[in-house]
């Protein structure tokens, strides 16, 4: 890239990211920014996938960061957000970084308080989405089996 300065760390929306990777794949770095996320926002922002992160300009990466704080802006379709018709507030939109962290907390907290199938799982700390526990997903110390004598 002849007249770009590179960066080995890159911060994109209060996230360090490894300048030697890929664009796409740098931004999925980002809780919150799958690839199908990150290519979308790199192609709103008119970049080429096989350029690495670390040599963006500063003006790139605030666009970049503009696009992931308002995806439906630049074009990129609702059913990509990861939070659609949001409860709360009532809009879809995008949720990034440590605002994601809380969001999923919070989520859990309510179904925990409404008391909801999901939530109840979530408070005896079994699993939630339908898989088998028989056998699997056994937490805690392993009790041996004791052989039998002889005699």
């Amino acid at each position: 890239m002849e007249g770009r300065e590179y960066r080995a760390i890159i911060r994109i929306a209060g996230t360090d990211c490894d300048g030697s990777r890929r664009i796409d794949h740098g931004l999925r770095m980002i809780k919150g920014v799958g690839l199908n996320m990150a290519r979308a926002v790199v192609k709103a922002a008119g970049l080429s996938l096989h350029m690495r992160l670390g040599y963006l300009t500063d003006e790139e990466v605030e666009k970049i960061e503009k696009i992931l704080e308002n995806p439906t802006q630049y074009g990129i379709p609702e059913w990509m957000l990861n939070r659609q018709r949001d409860p709360e507030m009532g809009v879809s939109r995008h949720i990034i970084g440590s605002d994601w962290d809380i969001t999923v907390r919070f989520d859990i907290e309510k179904m925990k308080r409404i008391k909801s199938w999901k939530g109840v799982r979530h408070a005896l700390g079994l699993k939630v989405r339908g898989q088998r526990t028989r056998t699997t997903g056994r937490k805690g110390k392993t009790v041996g089996v004791v052989r039998k004598r002889r005699g």
